[in-house]
């Protein structure tokens, strides 16, 4: 079904944009859709945290608008703003079947603020991956890719503690991934096309605004039938990601960084029963310790003390179906030889008022930019970094971590603002691994999985993970993040994501519980990754292995995981052929319950599995919604459900999920249900 097109319909004293019969916006004198002015930002960053301000010196409504006729082939309308009648047009407005053109004529002006209407009850969802509120409405959401903080809630004394340590505690908005694009209960979606700073307000009940500290060149629309049609779109215009390699979704990739002793330690989890695809060892590169924890030397090659016989370790991991993945981010150690290379390339960017390399402080070690805005610094890195230090070498795939840093005083090869290439910087180094992949023809085998992202991201990254998690069930920094993290990026083109099993960030005493561990493993089996990580403080963290308890919780997990790789298959050639997410929020398949409070803790796994992860430390028993259009089976007991809120028992090993009675799949689901729950009695035994 083609997309309706935009129209204008002129009204008294203004005109109304309609995207078939959805009202888009509205504009007359007392009601102006747009307003520009002219500001000043000033912005601070700490380690990838940042303070943004404006100084705006001049805010104009543009009151009064001229409707002219069609102006070329694919314009609907043209609309030239002014501060009044007979005055000069300060700002033009195309109207074009599928979006708006803006163009000011007042090269002064930097800040732009559109008005756009909103239903009282309608929801709105996306710019991209968000991990505190899925449905959007109520607050606002500014776009600027950032470290997402630790804590993430500034009524706690924990995220306080943490904003006193360097402005390092975070807000619900921050985010490594934002992206200007929102998708609408009423099925419609809208683009904002700049990567400058933005403001999204969805705090009225009939409007919301969107702040520019930029003019946008253009605003995409989109609408579709159903909001299935509307998500397949989007995965169309930011970009599809190949299949994933079977070997990713057929095992769990373990993460440890024990230089040789993790080979040793690997052997007894799989004598455990843990089927393993891949051994992820970030520290390849060797270890830098600081007051953080066991950071890596950023120095993208091998590392012989650490790992003195790596190359034929992973020679045996090979024979034995286990890949081996690394780690890299778009920045190099200055005690690095990488870095010294890269200098007599001139590959670096500088500071803006001298041709000096720039030096960003990463936490008691400093590292500089790889310009990627150099056409031949980008082909050096994707080449003889990535290529020759970590394909050539077998690596099978690898963590490209941060892309969130570039500064704002940074001078560039091509020339550009820094405030409008620090969004679109994470896209760049996605696109770097991207290209690594395809000089050694390795798209489709090996896979890289990143944090960072913004528009057209998808493009390139095969593989999102949820950033840098707290150890703990933290309502805005915790397990349950991971699940609106994956249905946000998920709407906005992205159909893969997983997280690290057991959070990242252990500070201030804050540490992994058994619990914990366990229901995180339970929720990554129902992901199509499924990896550990150690975490930035190893040794004070219990890890998936750390007693027999655990390990045989986890061993029982992965082989469900394992277990579901047919299904998981099939959903990944569906991602392919459709765009459409793994992981998908209830409404993307039931429209009828997009006001049910449990939108972000529960989702579909394709189509036909529904998931209700445990995020609730303490919990045995779990609430869950079962949508009403479909007749649900409980996985576990095989006993059908009365649709809308139940409760179960959620004992470990068996968190909550259920499956279609129609599915197709339901032959397998019923057969790896009773594979499980015998795993699971001899676990209690």
């Amino acid at each position: 079904m083609a997309a309706a097109a935009l129209t204008l319909a002129v009204t008294e004293g203004g005109f109304a944009l309609w995207q078939g019969d959805r009202l888009l916006a509205i504009h007359d004198a007392a009601h102006p859709m747009i307003a520009v002015g002219r500001g000043v930002a000033d912005v601070e960053m700490f380690r990838g945290n940042f303070r943004l301000s404006d100084t705006v010196s001049e805010r104009t409504s543009l009151t009064h608008a001229k409707v002219l006729p069609q102006t070329g082939s694919g314009d609907v309308a043209r609309v030239e703003f002014s501060r009044g009648e007979g005055r000069p047009a300060i700002l033009s407005l195309v109207v074009q079947s599928d979006g708006l053109l803006l163009e000011a004529h007042d090269r002064a002006v930097n800040r732009c603020w559109l008005t756009f209407h909103a239903e009282p009850d309608e929801k709105i969802y996306g710019l991209g991956e968000q991990m505190s509120y899925l449905d959007l409405r109520g607050r606002v959401f500014p776009v600027w890719t950032s470290e997402p903080g630790v804590g993430r809630d500034k009524s706690t004394a924990f995220t306080q503690a943490m904003d006193e340590a360097g402005n390092a505690g975070g807000d619900y908005w921050t985010t490594n991934y934002p992206q200007p694009t929102i998708l609408s209960s009423r099925n419609m979606a809208l683009h904002v096309d700049t990567h400058a700073y933005c403001a999204f307000d969805f705090t009225a009940a009939d409007s919301f605004t969107v702040e520019c500290w930029d003019v946008p060149h253009r605003i995409e629309t989109f609408a579709a039938a159903e909001m299935v049609d509307l998500v397949s779109t989007l995965a169309s215009r930011f970009g599809r990601q190949p299949l994933l390699p079977e070997w990713a979704t057929n095992g769990a990739i373990i993460g440890l960084k024990q230089g040789q002793e993790s080979f040793a330690r690997l052997e007894k989890m799989i004598d455990a029963g843990v089927p393993v695809s891949g051994l992820w060892c970030e520290d390849w590169v060797g270890l830098r310790i600081t007051s953080f924890g066991k950071r890596l030397f950023w120095d993208w090659k091998w590392n012989r003390e650490r790992y003195p016989d790596l190359y034929h370790q992973i020679a045996r991991l090979a024979a034995k179906g286990v890949r081996f993945l690394g780690y890299v981010n778009p920045y190099l150690a200055i005690d690095g030889t990488l870095y010294q290379e890269a200098l007599a390339k001139r590959y670096l960017a500088l500071h803006q008022d001298e041709d000096a390399p720039y030096h960003v402080d990463f936490g008691e070690f400093d590292a500089a930019i790889v310009d990627f805005a150099n056409p031949a610094a980008a082909e050096w890195f994707a080449d003889r970094v990535i290529g020759q230090e970590m394909l050539d070498f077998g690596l099978s795939g690898w963590m490209a971590d941060f892309g969130e840093y570039l500064p704002t005083d940074v001078r560039l090869f091509d020339g550009s603002d820094p405030m409008l290439a620090h969004n679109a910087w994470p896209t760049l180094w996605a696109k770097v691994n991207a290209r690594a992949l395809e000089l050694r023809g390795k798209t489709g085998d090996a896979v890289f999985f990143m944090r960072a992202g913004g528009t057209d991201v998808g493009r390139y990254c095969p593989l999102l993970w949820a950033g840098d998690q707290s150890v703990d069930f933290s309502r805005h920094d915790g397990i349950g993040t991971v699940i609106t993290a994956a249905l946000s990026s998920g709407l906005v083109g992205n159909a893969y994501s997983h997280s690290d099993i057991g959070g990242y960030t252990s500070l201030l005493g804050n540490v992994r519980t058994a619990e914990l561990l366990m229901r995180w493993s339970e929720l990554a089996a129902f992901t199509p990754v499924m990896r550990t990580h150690e975490g930035n403080r190893p040794d004070e963290n219990l890890q998936v292995d750390s007693t027999p308890e655990l390990l045989a919780h986890f061993a029982a997990m992965t082989q469900l995981h394992a277990d579901l790789a047919p299904y998981t298959r099939a959903l990944c050639i569906e991602a392919r052929d459709t765009g459409l997410p793994l992981q998908r929020p209830l409404f993307l398949h039931h429209e009828d319950d997009m006001d049910s409070d449990t939108l972000q803790t529960q989702y579909l796994y394709g189509q036909d599995l529904l998931i209700a992860p445990v995020i609730a430390e303490g919990a045995r028993r779990w609430r869950c919604y079962l949508p009403c259009d479909a007749t649900w089976v409980h996985l576990w007991t095989g006993m059908p459900r009365e649709c809308g809120f139940v409760e179960v028992e959620a004992p470990f090993g068996r968190p909550p999920v259920f499956y279609r009675s129609d599915s197709r799949h339901a032959p397998l689901f019923t057969e790896i249900a009773a594979r499980h729950v015998a795993r699971c009695k001899a676990l209690l035994s």
